[in-house]
């Protein structure tokens, strides 16, 4: 049996490859998955897969394409959500700032650099016609370290995915000034090279049971009922997350590709694009 590891955030969008595990379906096809839930994201994702610590990443598109462009070897297999992911911009309860536009000339809390809580400030801040080069950040590696800096006042604001972070906005933590969804499919499946080279029908057959599990995962009988369970969340926000979020089973196009590059490279955070090959392999 083939051991292949496999990281991504412990959020509700990866429970399609959770159940998958637990009943069985890699282990049918000779697969051992081993799974690492990274609360830090997407920075540390990507060292990962550079280190030999993850084969495979399920990983936001923005920073899986910078990281690449930088120097990762790995490549981009296949859209995993199809659907934008939303961007929560949070305040802390006791805050000053009302708005949005209150937040200009203030420091953002990230989880790391080059990670999606980074790349999505400046595009935040590009939408918002503030100047990206005043940006200021705080990192704090997790959303526990960003509850610590915004309530001690290290940092201004945080943004994190909106129904994640929704609960701590109903405790009374955390104030949501508004959202800035992703100008692309948020999250994608990257693989390492050196896997891709060594094990590609391996990787086919994973794709077709996590194609599978996606497929059907809407379907599953009290869905809703298991996600709030999990991970902590009211129903009703479960069931509007439901409603919002569309899985893949699709490579991704060069349209969606060339969407992504060019908006990284308005925000001067790559210096320039790279070839569809360089980025996506096809299987």
């Amino acid at each position: 049996m083939q051991t292949i590891k496999i990281a991504g955030v412990p959020e509700h969008f990866n429970l399609p490859w959770h159940l998958a595990i637990e009943s069985g379906k890699f282990t049918q096809q000779q697969i051992n998955l081993e799974w690492t839930d990274v609360p830090e994201g997407t920075g540390k994702l990507c060292q990962m897969l550079r280190s030999g610590e993850a084969d495979i990443a399920v990983i936001l598109t923005e920073g899986i394409v910078k990281d690449i462009l930088a120097g990762n070897s790995s490549k981009i297999i296949q859209v995993y959500v199809e659907s934008p992911l939303l961007w929560g911009i949070h305040v802390a309860a006791n805050s000053p700032y009302k708005s949005i536009t209150d937040l200009e000339n203030t420091k953002a809390a990230i989880s790391r650099l080059g990670s999606g809580s980074q790349l999505m400030a400046y595009v935040n801040a590009h939408q918002q016609n503030w100047d990206t080069n005043a940006l200021q950040f705080e990192i704090v590696h997790t959303i526990d370290g960003a509850v610590k800096a915004l309530t001690e006042g290290t940092a201004d604001y945080f943004m994190w995915e909106h129904f994640m972070t929704k609960p701590l906005v109903d405790q009374g933590v955390f104030r949501n000034l508004g959202d800035c969804p992703t100008p692309w499919p948020c999250f994608v499946i990257a693989v390492s090279e050196k896997l891709l080279q060594s094990q590609p029908e391996l990787i086919q057959k994973l794709l077709k049971i996590i194609n599978e599990a996606t497929s059907d995962f809407k379907t599953i009988s009290g869905i809703d009922a298991i996600l709030a369970n999990r991970y902590h969340q009211k129903i009703d926000d479960i069931q509007q997350w439901l409603s919002l979020t569309e899985w893949s089973q699709q490579p991704i196009s060069e349209s969606v590709l060339n969407n992504v590059q060019n908006q990284l490279l308005e925000l001067h955070l790559i210096d320039k694009k790279g070839t569809f090959a360089q980025i996506v392999k096809t299987l």
